[in-house]
């Protein structure tokens, strides 16, 4: 059965306290809807469609980075889900398919969950997906009748026989698309809020014969975000199971919760993780690495037998080879360390490509910006570059070649060559105490 994705994104979230859409807030890196749409995508949908408000670009624009196809409705006034759900239907004109109704605020629904709903949808014409919370509280209620749902209940609606019942509405439904679509003009406005709720469509559905029933899912599945206090206990759902994943898959993590995870790491098995290491987009740490304490990686790749840190930074375009060494308070941007390169301490190494075997000394620095542009550094395999050495890109040192310490370098070095370019040392004899002599009688403090 064809497959179209909903996703409901219109709400700014006021209890956000924030000029963003609730939307576009992030969990690991990625904006909650961009968690939303890659469970939903896990049903290989045929059209995706994003509700969202007015003045939205940035939602939209979201959006069309994990689904570039997909079609943007606005809803111009924000009067509940049904009609939220309604603002999609242009963009569903003769699709055949099933239709499937998400949440932009509620990220972790898994993709086993959302397939045993397209299952399930062969035994029932509506299905809604259900959870037991530990505390109910105020969501809404499954009224169920052996495997029939019957209608579902707003809490302030409820009875209290009703507000006993542990199974809770998740909001997401799934149902054929000519079913569904004309029962949204069916939904009536709510006396007490004047909004049309999707809720009602499992009613309506049945008042015509067709049956409705429930799949359940997880209490943390249906984590939503509403606040900065949700957005925080869902980073910290995100960090907990991605943690625990990679320990189930092979890596060693010596200090689990003082890693932070993107929505996209991949670290293969036997990598070591030393404590507060922080892992940003685009990140890949292949078999057998070593991130050592306190280093920060984004935009990078790590290679077999690398080792990084502690207190290193690896920037988007990092790119290590095998057994490569990046040390302490050494950063890397844009670069390329071929196998067995050595950066050990307080270097930074930008838009640059270093050979294999190479061994760049402490303080160096690829002087990469002029001011407009930013320019290359190639260092061959082999070369020594000197502590505290300066490379004024566009610059290139070739192959078995050396720099001295404390040297600038402008010029290409050839194959095997030594530069050096620093002043002349000069030493006056005795200089140093009539120098201090001449200071002390100027400052009035005597000797």
């Amino acid at each position: 059965m064809a497959t179209a994705l909903v996703v409901l994104a219109a709400g700014m979230g006021t209890r956000m306290r924030s000029d963003r859409p609730k939307v576009l807030h992030e969990v690991a890196g990625a904006p909650l809807i961009a968690h939303a749409l890659r469970a939903g995508l896990a049903l290989a949908p045929e059209r995706v469609v994003v509700v969202a408000g007015p003045d939205m670009e940035a939602v939209a624009a979201a959006a069309h980075e994990e689904w570039p196809e997909a079609g943007i409705a606005i809803q111009t006034e924000r009067l509940g889900t049904a009609h939220a759900v309604a603002q999609a239907a242009p963009f569903l004109q003769g699709f055949a398919g099933d239709v499937v109704v998400l949440y932009g605020d509620t990220p972790f629904i898994r993709p086993e969950t959302l397939s045993a709903m397209a299952d399930a949808r062969a035994r029932a014409e509506v299905v809604v997906l259900g959870f037991e919370p530990a505390d109910p509280a105020r969501y809404g209620r499954l009224v169920t009748e052996g495997e029939d749902l019957l209608r579902i209940v707003e809490w302030k609606g409820a009875t209290p026989e009703e507000r006993e019942i542990r199974l809770c509405n998740s909001g997401v439904m799934a149902a054929p698309a000519e079913l569904l679509l004309p029962l949204l003009d069916q939904v009536q406005p709510a006396p007490s809020s004047g909004e049309y709720y999707l809720t009602d469509v499992v009613a309506l559905a049945r008042a015509g014969g067709a049956r409705a029933s429930v799949v359940l899912g997880t209490e943390a599945e249906m984590m939503g975000v509403n606040s900065r206090a949700d957005l925080a206990a869902a980073e910290a759902a995100f960090q907990a199971r991605a943690r625990a994943d990679l320990l189930e898959t092979g890596v060693t993590l010596t200090a689990p919760d003082t890693v932070m995870l993107s929505h996209d790491t991949v670290i293969g098995r036997d990598a070591l993780v030393e404590p507060y290491v922080v892992f940003g987009p685009g990140v890949t740490v292949e078999t057998g690495a070593t991130i050592r304490a306190f280093s920060h990686l984004e935009g990078a790749h790590v290679s077999r037998g690398a080792v990084v840190g502690p207190y290193a930074r690896l920037r988007p375009g990092a790119e290590l080879a095998e057994d490569a060494r990046v040390g302490n308070f050494v950063e890397v941007k844009n670069a390329t360390l071929a196998e067995g390169v050595k950066v050990n301490h307080l270097s930074y190494v930008g838009d640059a490509a270093i050979g294999a075997g190479t061994n760049v000394g402490a303080g160096t620095i690829t002087c990469n910006y002029d001011g407009v542009s930013k320019h290359r550094t190639e260092i061959g395999a082999r070369a020594f570059i000197g502590s505290d050495t300066m490379l004024v890109a566009p610059v290139r040192v070739g192959e078995g070649a050396m720099t001295g310490s404390g040297s600038v370098i402008t010029e290409d070095v050839p194959d095997g060559a030594l530069a050096l370019g620093r002043a002349r040392q000069v030493t006056k004899p005795g200089f140093a105490a009539r120098l201090m002599d001449i200071l002390r009688a100027r400052s009035g403090k005597g000797a």
